[in-house]
Parts: C-alpha cells; sequence; structure tokens
C-alpha cells in the first residue's frame, strides 16, 4: 500500500501528470509486486521560488525539471527490491513523460502495518 507523493516545477501538462503517476504505478508493480489497482498519489506543484533543485549535489547534474518522487510504504522489503524500484521508475519515466534520470530524486519512508488507515477510521493491516 504505497502513498506516492510527487513535487516539481509548475507549468507541466495534465498528461505530463498522468504519466509520471502511471510510470511510477508501473515500476512499483514491476520491482516491489504491490497490488493492482493499488494506486494513491498526488502532485504538488511549485513556483520557481518554491522549488530548489540543489544543483550538482553528489555529482548529479538535475535542471529546473526535477522530479522528487516520497513514496511512503510498509516497511521490511530488501536493499536489492529498493534498488530495483529506484532502476524501474527511472526507466519508465524516462520513457514516458521523457524525464531525464538525472532529474529523478527517490525517497522511500517505510512504516508499519498499524500506520494504515484506508478509511473508515480503520487500520486494515493490523
Amino acid at each position: 500500500m504505497p502513498f506516492t507523493q510527487i513535487s516539481l516545477r509548475a507549468g507541466k501538462s495534465p498528461a505530463y501528470h498522468k504519466a509520471l503517476m502511471e510510470g511510477i504505478y508501473t515500476a512499483m508493480r514491476d520491482a516491489i509486486g504491490i497490488p493492482e489497482n493499488d494506486r494513491f498519489a498526488t502532485i504538488t506543484e511549485h513556483s520557481p521560488s518554491c522549488f530548489n533543485t540543489s544543483g550538482d549535489y553528489l555529482g548529479v547534474d538535475r535542471s529546473d525539471d526535477l522530479v522528487m518522487i516520497q513514496i511512503t510504504l510498509l516497511a521490511g522489503r530488501p536493499v536489492e527490491k529498493k534498488q530495483a524500484l529506484y532502476a524501474a521508475i527511472a526507466r519508465e519515466l524516462a520513457k514516458d513523460p521523457g524525464v531525464r534520470k538525472e532529474d529523478i530524486f527517490v525517497n522511500l519512508v517505510e512504516v508499519a502495518k498499524q500506520d494504515w488507515s484506508l478509511g473508515n477510521g480503520v487500520a486494515q493491516y493490523v
């Protein structure tokens, strides 16, 4: 049950947004086996003055088209699965909507089963 939050500079089209969400969903299905139709995602756009790409930190040449992706998911996946997820996201978003791999920033936030309520005030995974 991942929850994906995507941040980017303002000005991209609805088709671009859709391609981001679809590419990340496809990558999560392929790399970490999330269930079909497990689609919970938001996109937040920021004005240029409210968006910092940190330039070339750690030798990665980022542009103003940086896409920051934070995925909250259940804890416990091995490092290899996480690395496969990063690669799958980069591959999918490079295909469509054409994001440079240098402009894909991914952060995973792992939480316990009891940290989710998917509605009705119930912790469904406990």
